[in-house]
């Protein structure tokens, strides 16, 4: 269950040591503001991060919360002897740095070097997935025992608390025999996107006013599925001929996108960029097209439910918490063949459903806020933070 809201920073501070791996992307969202909410409340924050995939942008604006101190240690996304270095790294950090009363890892490469450790006291070790490995539905039979396998031995030995980001996570969650008792769901929270750069996104790629854009924000990778979409918006663009589509990211799918939006014919619609965060790209569209693989609760998607912006989305982990399928928005088969994709780009462009539409996603948009999520963040680890004080 989601745990009851805190009352603010009224108690003791906490020293809280937050750990993360992929440093990017949506976990690399939920850890800035976490460090910056509980910093801002009056807890000690230090945080680990890992440089080895760092992004630009995450390390900048890490560096500049004025957290008491910020630790680069390499990690790397894949098990490998270097673990070992890690692992020994970031638990004299955890001994030199100070007694901390939670430490809480994001990701599964940071939850389990947080995690492991020998027997005897212990500071509480929290352990936020942002979607389990085992969800990736291109595992494979024996890669989701083995991982599945690791993850349910760290739950049960190791691990005091598992925040889940959405009910789907849970459930996926119980069903690698995670112990329900020390569970707890916090739904992801985001601040209200400005629309100020809303235009200027548009003019940027010299969009007309009245052209209807749908829009991608993301890793371009796999899990993400953007090929889906370019797919898609061939079959939908023949349709709404005044369509366009911006996608904002990188990652390692950019070459073979870029070469299939040359071979598209519509290069003049189909706008690629990394230029833009997120938050200032999604008011610039009509409605958010996420076609991905998995999710367990995407802040992409959390951001433009807070924008008012319908989205379009595939049977993934915590779709259902943000969208109500044929009002905010349409939930659409997971799979290859985007034939039904396509159909939904297609319908919430017409006039009289995008209306709809938008009418229910801008009644929604209070839905998911910051503060709700450090509330009963703030919870979990003042509750765990009584077993480490006397």
């Amino acid at each position: 269950m989601t745990p009851p809201v805190g009352n603010g920073s009224a108690a003791v501070p906490l020293r809280l040591l937050q750990v993360l791996e992929p440093s990017g992307g949506g976990s690399g969202r939920h850890f800035l503001d976490l460090c910056r909410g509980m910093l801002a409340r009056g807890h000690h924050v230090e945080a680990i991060y890992s440089p080895v995939r760092a992004e630009d942008g995450f390390v900048r604006e890490l560096e500049a919360l004025g957290l008491p101190a910020v630790h680069a240690v390499d990690m790397r996304r894949a098990p490998g002897p270097s673990d070992l270095k890690a692992l020994r790294t970031i638990g004299r950090i955890a001994r030199e740095q100070g007694r901390f009363d939670v430490i809480h890892g994001h990701s599964s490469k940071a939850g389990a070097l947080t995690r492991l450790r020998l027997p005897g006291r212990h500071v509480p070790r929290v352990y936020t997935p942002h979607a389990f490995r085992t969800m990736d539905p291109a595992l494979g039979r024996t890669g989701r025992l083995v991982y599945g396998a690791i993850e349910s031995a760290l739950a049960w030995f190791f691990t005091d608390h598992l925040i889940a980001v959405s009910e789907d996570e849970r459930a996926h969650a119980l069903s690698l025999r995670v112990p329900s008792g020390r569970m707890s769901v916090v739904t992801n929270g985001v601040e209200t996107p400005s629309r100020d750069m809303a235009r200027t996104v548009r003019a940027r790629f010299g969009i007309p006013a009245d052209a209807f854009v749908y829009g991608f924000i993301g890793r371009l990778c796999a899990q993400k599925a953007p090929e889906r979409l370019l797919d898609a918006f061939r079959s939908a663009a023949a349709v709404i001929r005044n369509s366009h589509l911006v996608m904002v990211g990188s990652g390692e799918l950019e070459g073979e996108l870029r070469r299939g939006i040359e071979e598209s014919g519509l290069q003049s619609r189909i706008h690629l960029t990394s230029a833009f965060g997120g938050p200032q790209a999604v008011a610039a569209f009509d409605v958010l097209v996420m076609p991905s693989r998995y999710e367990a609760m995407s802040y992409v998607m959390l951001e433009a439910a807070a924008a008012a912006r319908p989205i379009i989305i595939s049977d993934v982990g915590g779709a259902r918490t943000a969208v109500d399928s044929t009002q905010n928005g349409f939930i659409v088969a997971n799979s290859d063949d985007i034939s039904d994709l396509a159909r939904a780009m297609i319908s919430a462009a017409q006039p009289e459903v995008h209306e709809k539409l938008a009418a229910a996603a801008h009644a929604r948009k209070d839905r998911f806020t910051l503060e709700r999520m450090l509330d009963e963040t703030e919870v979990v680890y003042r509750e765990l933070a009584k077993r480490r004080r006397p």
